[in-house]
């Protein structure tokens, strides 16, 4: 389960930067924009989770629809996000990045609106385009920030319970899948110790 809540938290990271990157460009009701990208981090885990198990269910699920239309599974073959552990992490990463990727953006939007423009402006002259000026200005002025939610990513991989717990359908048994496929460090205290009583 490590190695995949580490890319989870990779691709989460990454996508916050680009969202960051985007809200401190300006854009039309830019403080609705911002408010919309936190909204998910507001809403419940409990609820959200539950939406997303609906929405990854194996025979009705919209995600099963949707890459239907792109030609992948379908009605005759249908992906059972629950059977495999790819499957399971994709559908587990999704409702966990789905939760956190606008904070981590408007962590990574505080400290951009901190740099000072006047760096931008000379880069702009140097010919260096917004992509250049991204990973080679932005990125290291924010290291701070950004090392700060490397730690708290890390963290939050290590606690992770409630989106796998709820996306079991035998979430009594807390083994993360029927062969522990996404079964996080965890849940596998909570079963050790208060399942097993051990």
């Amino acid at each position: 389960a490590a190695p995949a809540q580490r890319a989870e938290g990779q691709a989460q990271l990454l996508l916050a930067l680009l969202v960051a990157s985007l809200l401190n460009r300006k854009l039309r009701a830019q403080t609705w924009w911002r408010v919309g990208v936190l909204l998910p981090y507001v809403t419940p885990i409990v609820a959200s989770t539950m939406v997303f198990s609906v929405f990854f269910s194996r025979d009705f699920g919209m995600a099963n629809w949707v890459l239907g239309l792109l030609g992948i599974g379908g009605a005759d073959d249908p992906i059972d996000w629950r059977a495999g552990k790819l499957q399971a992490w994709i559908a587990i990463a999704t409702m966990v990045n789905w939760k956190w990727i606008g904070y981590n953006a408007l962590l990574y939007l505080a400290a951009m609106q901190s740099t000072p423009r006047d760096v931008y402006e000379a880069a702009a002259i140097d010919g260096a385009g917004q992509w250049k000026q991204l990973w080679r200005i932005t990125v290291p002025m924010i290291q701070p920030v950004v090392l700060f939610t490397v730690i708290l990513s890390t963290i939050g991989g290590l606690q992770l319970f409630t989106e796998p717990m709820l996306f079991d359908p035998n979430a009594q048994a807390a083994t993360g899948g029927p062969d522990g496929e996404w079964q996080t460090i965890a849940q596998l205290i909570y079963k050790v110790g208060w399942k097993d009583l051990n």
